[in-house]
């Protein structure tokens, strides 16, 4: 009798303990993370995957384990362009994405690789309080897209043949730029465009069916295209190139969270913009260097040639742009107000 009352009483004592554990797993929510980039540790490797693990470390240490994730690099959970459209049905929780690639299904978000439009790190990220932020902030989350980190890359030109410096460099090349704009830009000057992923650029030089490719410092770093270049140009002194590469939420699965969850999913996003800054430009001036131990000729774009560009850029993307629609010209409108030395 004795022991049994003992271990009704030992079940009994048990049981808070018990549900108090369920209720926790139940509590527990595992959220996806999606990009292009290689896969590699916290500490090392691509700076967007290494973004990626620690905003997921962040968030998990600050709601104590209610969320968590699972990260998956290299498109290996979807192909690239289609993570946009999954993150928009909320069958995606999130991505590290050039905005542009979506630029097919939201033609607006094409400002976020606009060539020439954004020439500094300090005028990229300047853009998030300035009236262009909030109006590309606002177009994103009535198409079911939140922004929780802003990182801007600036970018060069890996090429198979001579570098690419100026306009006239681009004739006759199969060249990528990354964006309908940027493609408009090339093709006026002289090259035939072929549009690939940024993960697909190496194979696509390999087999010679690109003879060269316009991506960020990172990526030419990180898809290792030194390998398979003989020249590259960096954008350490000002580029054509800069490319708005947030980390994106879908707003449905951010509406599903607690307010407590929710802070703090905006909070370590926006903790990590100093972070990925500094990665960035740590990568531009990585670049000719690593470029220069593969043996491959080394340029910068200088102010005649940007100059240039630009005239080039007005007279096709800029304009092209701003005729698609009135929301389109009124974005375009609103970045060029926001100088260079924001």
């Amino acid at each position: 009798m004795i022991a049994t009352r003992r271990l009704i009483l030992a079940s009994a004592l048990a049981a808070p303990a018990i549900i108090a554990s369920h209720r926790s797993e139940a509590a527990a929510k595992t959220l996806k993370i999606s990009h292009q980039f290689p896969g590699g540790t916290i500490d090392e490797g691509d700076f967007r995957d290494r973004l990626s693990q620690k905003f997921a470390a962040a968030v998990k240490a600050k709601t104590n384990g209610e969320l968590d994730f699972e990260i998956y690099p290299n498109s290996s959970l979807m192909k690239t362009v289609a993570q946009f459209s999954a993150l928009r049905r909320g069958a995606l929780d999130l991505t590290l994405y050039p905005l542009a690639y979506a630029g097919g299904e939201v033609a607006e978000v094409n400002i976020g690789l606009m060539p020439c439009l954004v020439s500094t790190y300090a005028q990229g990220m300047a853009w998030k309080n300035a009236p262009i932020g909030k109006a590309l902030t606002d177009l994103l989350e009535k198409r079911g897209v939140k922004i929780l980190t802003w990182i801007w890359q600036s970018g060069g030109v890996a090429s198979r043949a001579a570098p690419v410096v100026s306009p006239d460099d681009v004739k006759g090349l199969k060249i990528r730029g990354g964006s309908r704009e940027m493609d408009l830009m090339l093709k006026q000057a002289g090259g035939i465009i072929s549009s690939v992923p940024s993960n697909e650029i190496y194979a696509a030089m390999q087999t010679g069916s690109l003879d060269a490719a316009v991506t960020s410092s990172t990526s030419l770093i990180s898809f290792r295209l030194q390998e398979i270049s003989k020249a590259v140009t960096s954008g350490i002194d000002g580029s054509f190139w800069f490319m708005f590469e947030p980390l994106l939420m879908s707003k449905q699965i951010f509406d599903g969270l607690t307010p407590a969850q929710q802070a703090v999913i905006t909070e370590v996003g926006a903790s990590l913009e100093s972070f990925a800054l500094d990665a960035a430009k740590s990568d531009d001036k990585d670049l000719s260097a690593i470029y220069a131990k593969a043996k491959a000729t080394t340029k910068a774009f200088d102010a005649a040639a940007l100059e240039k560009w630009k005239v080039v850029a007005r007279d096709t993307a800029w304009k092209d742009f701003a005729a698609r629609s009135p929301a389109c010209a009124e974005l375009l409108a609103m970045a060029e107000k926001v100088p260079a030395t924001a």
